[in-house]
């Protein structure tokens, strides 16, 4: 029996994210260890429920403090020594650089980092101060100094692929794509479409770069033409410094132009009673795991053409891209599902099929087990 530790800044992702991952290891009598910042009673219950043991270590999520983040690859070292995992598997950016200096350090036989995007620092549309520039310049040797000790590094999408081998980042012959984690076909399965009234469903963090606003601005629009058009916003505050405030979201809802129910632990009750799925994001993402849900349960999906986000989608057969921080191109595209109706019965039909051929999350966990204990 191996032991694989998964090494990541947010415990909620270890059940949301790598649960199918856990499952598949403990069926082959793997002992999996989720390495953590920020357990709390719900998460340890969830990880735990899946076979996974939580285990406490100091790794913030945002920010840059040299001082803080040596000590934590201190620290996160002594603690991979400790435990002396077979593999490791990192995943967010903090622990890609930071975890997988420690297992190189711990002596860890096995190291898989796994790139679910580029994140804050490396998105282009935030701007080009010179403290940006000099924080890139870190980013990039970091990362390159944290995959030279890595066995494998596994990407969701062929630009960051394309970015980090241009940069000299990764060796070629480490890299593995994956094309997304993909979801439970299972649990996420089709749906009835959903066509009076039309609703429309944003999920995502309350991060300006997920395209919050620009959704609040198109149901606006779309509502002066539409009043029945439903739009809802689910999701929560965020430590990362993109995130909105309640003052950015509550005079839309104080409008009537979209409804935010906040955080909602299983979307899929939401996805259901969805028209269609919209994430307007204009920052780079890695390959959204909510458009991968919301096709698996025959939901068209409009999205925008940034990186990540236009791989989820075959444009005008299985969803709708939009141009970027385009409002009215947004509103278009809602008002299109709204006057044809027959084409959110067709794309969600099309979606589904997309996924059932791309977002197989059994599939997709058992080639990272395969990266994992068999090399």
């Amino acid at each position: 029996m191996s032991t694989v530790a998964l090494v990541t800044s947010g415990a909620y992702s270890v059940a949301n994210f790598r649960g199918m991952l856990i499952e598949e290891l403990k069926r082959r009598g793997h002992r999996v260890l989720a390495l953590a910042p920020d357990w709390d009673d719900a998460t340890r219950r969830r990880a735990g429920a899946l076979g996974a043991e939580p285990v406490d270590i100091s790794l913030s999520r945002t920010g840059l403090s040299p001082r803080r983040d040596a000590l934590d690859v201190v620290r996160l070292t002594a603690t991979l020594r400790r435990l002396r995992p077979d593999a490791v598997l990192t995943y967010f950016a903090k622990p890609n650089v930071y975890g997988m200096l420690a297992a190189r350090a711990a002596g860890v036989k096995r190291r898989v980092a796994m790139v679910e995007g580029l994140g804050f620092v490396f998105d282009s549309s935030a701007g080009e101060s010179g403290r940006r520039k000099l924080v890139k310049l870190l980013a990039r040797g970091l990362y390159r100094a944290a995959f030279a000790g890595a066995h494998r590094v596994v990407f969701l999408n062929r630009d960051d692929q394309a970015f980090f081998l241009a940069g000299r980042l990764v060796a070629p012959g480490k890299v593995v794509n994956i094309g997304g984690i993909g979801v439970d076909l299972d649990q996420f399965a089709p749906a009835p479409p959903v066509t009076d009234p039309p609703t429309f469903l944003l999920m995502a963090r309350l991060l300006r770069g997920k395209g919050v606003l620009e959704y609040a601005e198109a149901a606006a629009l779309v509502k002066e033409r539409h009043p029945r058009a439903r739009f809802v916003l689910l999701g929560d505050f965020d430590a990362n410094p993109d995130s909105l405030a309640r003052e950015d979201i509550e005079p839309w809802v104080a409008r009537g132009a979209i409804e935010w129910p906040g955080h909602v632990e299983d979307v899929r009750g939401m996805l259901a009673a969805a028209s269609a799925f919209v994430l307007p994001a204009w920052c780079r993402e890695g390959l959204p795991r909510s458009s991968q849900e919301a096709s698996a349960m025959a939901k068209p999906v409009i999205t925008t053409d940034v990186v990540g986000c236009r791989d989820t989608v075959e444009d005008g057969r299985t969803g709708l891209i939009v141009r970027p921080r385009d409002v009215p191109d947004l509103a278009r595209a809602m008002t299109r599902l709204i006057e044809h109706p027959d084409e959110i019965v067709a794309m969600g039909r099309e979606g589904r099929r997309f996924a059932e051929r791309h977002y197989d999350g059994r599939e997709k966990s058992r080639a990272l087990a395969d990266l994992l204990v068999d090399g």
